[in-house]
């Protein structure tokens, strides 16, 4: 019997959801405090902006996790023996919360500390990443599927909101210390329906397939999946790191800013989400991709006039901001990953959307460190007005690769 018809019979697929939703959000928490709310903490703080654009190292694990996922997933599944994805959630969990409980101590003027165990708390979670993923994929089968991919980007923009939105609030209104304590007991409850629940139900199978790195890269699919995303990660978010640095140095409070984040990630990301999920089963996976370049390089372009301008009135600015961060990003990337999921073999999901995750986050990374040298010597003005004519040329581009089977 193989190990999805196994699990699919010891849990429902609503227990599944709730409960990889519940991992997914932590996951995201952590990322949202790391490149969205950090950045923001520490130019409030005084940090140039070349220096901050190096928080996007600490994407690294996330760009190299592919190196280490057919392990992980030889390890989650054995050829004989029960699903051990329980025991890699609690491991990473429990490091994870390591980590933020360390950088509380630390505090943001540590920098290069800092980094250094974000780095490692970003290890672990892109490791339970991995595993959550296969798992997913493996016991949520045909209609069930969708459900996983919504748990997967509404838990994204839920996690992204807390990270970068209610973490900003807290730490304008109680201190570094306390809002690093709360997100660490925050992962705490998200991961026990995991672990307490599902992660406990699956039995002893006997497994023919060993999860492979070269059967992922031999196929034409995996290949022509990591040029689209390289293409449209490039040319969709990568300027978006000196987004929250562009709003402090405009005049917003952390608090504002942090308002900011949580309502476009909690309201406008998950309506944005929805309709992404609609467009896609109407319009195709390619419309979408181009609809959301181009709306995109529309609102870059409007970021772009507002700092050249020198006038910065707050709910314009606002308004510009969420939608681009949250709406358009969140439209695109449902039909991103919906592309992803179709591209992959789903004997080895942790593998192959493993291998997108990884280019997303290597050219996130390095956008984001070039973003912060050209916000520092050339401006905002011109960093965003060149993300817009990034994202015009990459249409044409992303409508080549995208929408084939």
């Amino acid at each position: 019997m193989s190990v999805s018809a196994s699990n699919r019979a010891a849990s429902s697929p609503a227990a599944i959801v709730a409960a990889i939703g519940g991992l997914y959000v932590a996951q995201s928490v952590i990322g949202g405090t790391t490149w969205t709310g950090l950045p923001a903490v520490m130019r409030d703080q005084g940090l140039p902006l070349d220096r901050i654009g190096l928080l996007t190292l600490i994407a690294l694990p996330w760009a190299l996790k592919f190196l280490w996922s057919p392990a992980v997933e030889r390890y989650r599944l054995p050829l004989s023996g029960r699903d051990r994805t329980g025991a890699i959630v609690l491991i990473g969990g429990l490091v994870s919360i390591a980590g933020l409980l360390a950088v509380a101590q630390l505090g943001p003027a540590a920098f290069w500390p800092l980094v250094a165990c974000l780095t490692v708390v970003a290890f672990a979670a892109s490791t339970v990443d991995v595993a959550c993923d296969g798992f997913a994929v493996q016991n949520l089968a045909g209609k069930n599927l969708g459900w996983g991919n919504a748990a997967q980007v509404g838990g994204a923009y839920l996690g992204s909101a807390i990270g970068g939105g209610l973490f900003l609030f807290l730490v304008d209104l109680q201190g570094w210390r306390p809002a690093m304590w709360a997100l660490a007991s925050l992962l705490v409850l998200l991961g026990l329906p995991f672990l307490l629940g599902i992660a406990g139900r699956s039995h002893e199978e006997v497994r023919d397939h060993v999860p492979s790195l070269g059967m992922a890269l031999r196929r034409p699919q995996i290949r022509r999946g990591l040029v689209a995303s390289a293409i449209y990660v490039l040319a969709q978010k990568a300027v978006l790191a000196m987004l929250g640095p562009f709003l402090v140095d405009a005049g917003l409070s952390l608090s504002t800013i942090g308002l900011v984040n949580g309502a476009g990630s909690m309201i406008l990301g998950v309506a944005a989400a929805l309709a992404g999920g609609a467009l896609v089963r109407w319009l195709g996976t390619r419309s979408v991709l181009v609809l959301a370049l181009v709306l995109q390089a529309g609102s870059l372009f409007v970021l772009a006039a507002f700092a050249l301008s020198g006038i910065f009135p707050s709910g314009p600015l606002a308004a510009v901001a969420m939608l681009s961060s949250s709406g358009i990003m969140a439209l695109g990337f449902v039909a991103l990953y919906a592309q992803f999921m179709r591209w992959s073999d789903p004997r080895q999901a942790g593998v192959d959307f493993t291998l997108f995750q990884c280019m997303d986050a290597l050219v996130s990374m390095a956008g984001g460190i070039l973003a912060g040298y050209a916000a520092q010597h050339l401006g905002y003005g011109a960093l965003f007005a060149g993300g817009g004519v990034v994202a015009l040329l990459a249409t044409p581009a992303i409508a080549m690769v995208s929408g084939r089977d």
